[in-house]
């Protein structure tokens, strides 16, 4: 009997779950099934994008967001070169809010979080779950366990091309702005991913969104594309450094090694005072409320610790791009030649060392 590519894939990621049933414990089996049927299940139920747009029980925002999927989609691959693995042509209602919840963890007295470790993806900084209850679960035991902890949905991932990952439901709720954004930071990882180094892989992939959001607005933005893009950004921007200060701080914090009751005395200071110059903040944006619901899970190290991998070394990466006159092949070779030094040596080669 000949079997799909799809089928073949899918025989793949059983595959992985059975032979970690014969390597690990039984809660990462657990997790890995999990994982697996989730991901079996999107594929299963995707619908070609084209027969979506034909179908007449489309609802129209759906229909345009798609189109503009495919527009953004065309221009990823055809004009900043990102490499073509078949993601994006499918059509999945996920039929929830999100279509993962991820677990952060860390110490009570760190800003590092706790890795997980998987086939293919490597050393994580946290374990998502296609079921809420499940991520739940996850999340009790790590606080019994002491672990500052942060829940969180996501809606949207990549599976770094060894999938065809199709656009999901979840992803269609976004603003035109980050829409287009979430295309090209998705299409950007599996053009180059490294094993055991979030920090690098995130901050690689929000590069070349950035350049891309900008190539795409100067060609095809219309005014009122460009001023949202632009509004939103400041906004993330200023978040960010806020975010980015207080871990700094609790780190400081920690470094110094006091007894306990004087760093949570501290350390509970400071996030008060995170919350304070977040209200600042929002006068500043006239009341916008959009994060409102990262400060409603919980701030703590878990929370704080995970905006690292987001960020840390896009300056980095823009800077590479410059240096390669703004060529994204020369630069993603270039990106390329760094990640295959030592993790420690990764920053330095980036700015040219």
């Amino acid at each position: 009997m000949k079997i799909s590519k799809a089928g073949r894939r899918l025989l793949w990621l059983g595959g992985v779950v059975l032979l970690v049933a014969g390597l690990g414990s039984c809660a990462q089996v657990r997790y890995l099934t999990q994982a697996a049927g989730g991901q079996i299940d999107l594929l299963r139920r995707a619908r070609p994008i084209a027969d979506v747009l034909a179908d007449a029980a489309t609802p129209p925002e759906t229909r345009r967001k798609l189109e503009l999927v495919g527009r953004v989609r065309t221009f990823a691959l055809s004009e900043l070169g990102l490499p073509d693995h078949g993601a994006f042509l499918k059509y999945v209602d996920v039929r929830r809010p999100y279509v993962v919840w991820n677990v952060f963890a860390a110490p009570p007295d760190s800003v590092a979080l706790d890795t997980s470790c998987f086939p293919i993806a490597g050393c994580v900084g946290y374990r998502g779950y296609f079921a809420e209850p499940g991520a739940q679960t996850y999340a009790e035991g790590r606080r019994a366990a002491g672990r500052d902890v942060s829940v969180g949905g996501v809606s949207a991932y990549s599976t770094l091309g060894i999938l065809k990952d199709p656009v999901l439901s979840t992803m269609l709720a976004y603003s035109d702005t980050t829409l287009i954004r979430t295309i090209i930071h998705e299409l950007s990882h599996p053009a180059l991913y490294v094993k055991d180094d979030t920090v690098f892989n995130e901050s690689f992939a929000v590069s070349l969104e950035n350049e891309g959001m900008k190539r795409y607005l100067a060609k095809y933005g219309t005014p009122e594309l460009r001023e949202a893009d632009k509004l939103a950004q400041e906004r993330a921007a200023g978040f960010e450094a806020l975010l980015l200060q207080t871990r700094g701080e609790l780190a400081d914090l920690y470094d110094q090694k006091l007894p306990s009751a004087t760093t949570q005395q501290r350390k509970t200071a400071i996030l008060n005072s995170l919350n304070q110059r977040y209200a600042a903040l929002k006068v500043s944006w006239d009341g916008y409320s959009g994060y409102d619901g990262w400060f409603e899970r919980g701030v703590n190290n878990a929370s704080l610790g995970a905006v690292a991998a987001y960020a840390t070394m896009v300056p980095d990466f823009a800077a590479l791009l410059a240096r390669n006159n703004g060529s994204i092949p020369a630069f993603i070779e270039a990106a390329a030649a760094c990640a295959k030094r030592p993790s420690e040596e990764r920053k330095a080669c980036l700015e040219g060392g």
